[in-house]
């Protein structure tokens, strides 16, 4: 049996145009819980985006591709806001987010700790570089700029 950090980790996000940033948030809650909640934005949700968003069951299933991997107990709960039940949820230990999504789980530890709750450890992951040294994200590939692996497509 693994010796993991935690017994029960957060990580959420849209998952839209799941790339290597996204993968690696999935693979460090993994690593170091022996159960992981996984909070997928709605399509209600994602409709508020600036910008078409896939399907809420296509990013579900990417994500379950990168479970596959591991044996631990997992959760998928799709989410109606920033926050899904991480606020709201006494077993959880601790979140995983990206240095862009940092200040919103500042922002749930502050919601938690006026509904009594214990304080989250943050644990955040450095960005995952495309080519140029630029990190991958769900924009820069919708654009067509570079692949999920971050690959690049255009030139400069």
């Amino acid at each position: 049996m693994m010796n993991y950090t935690y017994k029960k980790i957060a990580v959420g996000g849209t998952f839209d145009k799941f790339h290597k940033g996204h993968e690696e948030l999935i693979r460090t809650a993994f690593r170091l819980s022996e159960k992981v909640l996984i909070g997928i934005t709605s399509d209600e949700f994602a409709a508020h985006k600036s910008h078409d968003v896939e399907s809420c069951e296509k990013r579900i299933a990417n994500v379950k591709e990168v479970i596959n991997d591991y044996n631990n107990f997992y959760e998928i709960k799709r989410i109606d806001d920033a926050m899904g039940t991480a606020d709201i949820d006494p077993e959880l230990d601790a979140i995983v987010v990206s240095e862009e999504t940092e200040e919103s789980a500042v922002y749930i530890n502050h919601i938690r700790k006026s509904n009594g709750l214990n304080l989250l450890d943050i644990v955040v992951i450095e960005w995952i570089l495309a080519a140029d040294n630029v990190p991958i994200s769900s924009t820069r590939i919708r654009k067509g700029e570079i692949t999920q692996d971050g690959i690049l497509l255009t030139e400069e």
